[in-house]
């Protein structure tokens, strides 16, 4: 017989940079930055999300903005979970507001299980009725549109804000994989300090991000590929304002050692897989996913490392939390991949 679920279902992608809620049968409902504002001696929350995100750099001294996710995992539990509480309450609306939740997270897949106890009851403190955990690239997959419980090999490399995730999937399940912790936040570091030792200019993180996002690159293909942005910042001579000007090629010399540690991760995890499985990523290419995977050429990049060919997912951003959403109706699948609050109780 057939029974409404008064409860909703909700995937939750939480990443360093970026905190993505997909909710069954509404899709991604929730897209903010994974910041959080609180008074300094109160512990009072002032703001997540977006307006958190404007406040960084920019607050006074009693008020800290702050990022409580760090390389893809919790760095400090109370702030992240009263900021995932406060993210819930903005997409459960209507009746779900009366039951509690099925919430199913994505974490990365080299996560410890120190590290996995803290996700799972942060989940639980947020008032989930069942919480899951799911590794990121098997999300990935999913969200990109892979058949996961094919015996077949697929390839993913989910580029985030904090990590890299490599693995090669089939069967409902991660054959090989690796975790990177270099990903988006890396790549803006990066450039902060490519910046400081070639222009003695000091800049912050947001704008580090912008001209990653306007004119970065992982190489340069064509002479069109070439951009310039003006940038401000602080000279570290004087101690006065600057503008200068950044190229792509700065770009490509700043991003060139976190690149290749990627690049060496893809050749690391294709090493270990069994012969079948490669040829059948041979056969059917490397899947790029997260938004680390949209900085221009990376795809060419890799792909001239690996001599495979790499695509990049149509919904490379959202892949993750679109797959996390969508695992909870592949619970049979995924089974023997998930980790459930059962495992608080161990």
């Amino acid at each position: 017989m057939f029974r409404w679920k008064l409860w909703q279902e909700i995937g939750v992608d939480l990443g360093t940079a970026t905190v993505l809620i997909y909710v069954k049968g509404q899709g991604i409902m929730l897209r903010e930055p994974s910041v959080i504002a609180m008074v300094r001696d109160t512990s009072e929350v002032k703001a997540v999300g977006d307006e958190a995100y404007r406040m960084l750099g920019r607050t006074p001294g009693n008020i800290v903005a702050v990022r409580p996710m760090r390389d893809g995992v919790i760095a400090d539990y109370e702030l992240t979970e009263k900021m995932l509480k406060a993210f819930v309450r903005k997409v459960i609306t209507g009746p779900g507001r009366l039951f509690k939740p099925h919430i199913m997270v994505c974490v990365p897949s080299g996560v410890t299980e120190v590290e996995r106890r803290a996700v799972l009851q942060a989940t639980r403190e947020v008032g989930a009725r069942k919480a899951f955990l799911i590794e990121e690239p098997l999300a990935a997959a999913v969200g990109a549109g892979v058949n996961i419980a094919e015996p077949t090999g697929s390839m993913i490399v989910d580029i985030g804000g904090g990590t890299t995730d490599i693995a090669i999937i089939s069967l409902g399940g991660i054959v090989v994989s690796e975790s990177l912790r270099i990903a988006g936040n890396e790549f803006d570091e990066a450039i902060i300090r490519h910046t400081r030792h070639k222009e003695n200019l000091l800049i912050g993180d947001r704008t580090a991000e912008e001209v990653k996002m306007k004119v970065g690159a992982a190489m340069i293909t064509r002479p069109n590929d070439i951009h310039e942005l003006e940038v401000r910042g602080r000279d570290l001579i004087n101690g006065l304002p600057k503008t200068i000007k950044v190229t792509t090629e700065d770009t490509v010399e700043a991003l060139k050692e976190p690149i290749q540690k990627i690049a060496d991760g893809v050749r690391r995890v294709l090493e270990l897989a069994p012969p079948e499985l490669v040829s059948d990523v041979i056969d059917r290419g490397i899947i790029m996913t997260g938004g680390g995977s949209l900085l221009r050429n990376f795809d060419e990049l890799l792909r001239q490392t690996t001599g495979i060919p790499v695509v990049v997912a149509d919904n490379a951003r959202d892949c993750v939390a679109l797959g996390t959403g969508q695992a909870l109706d592949m619970i049979h699948v995924l089974q023997d991949a998930l980790i459930s609050d059962t495992f608080l109780r161990r």
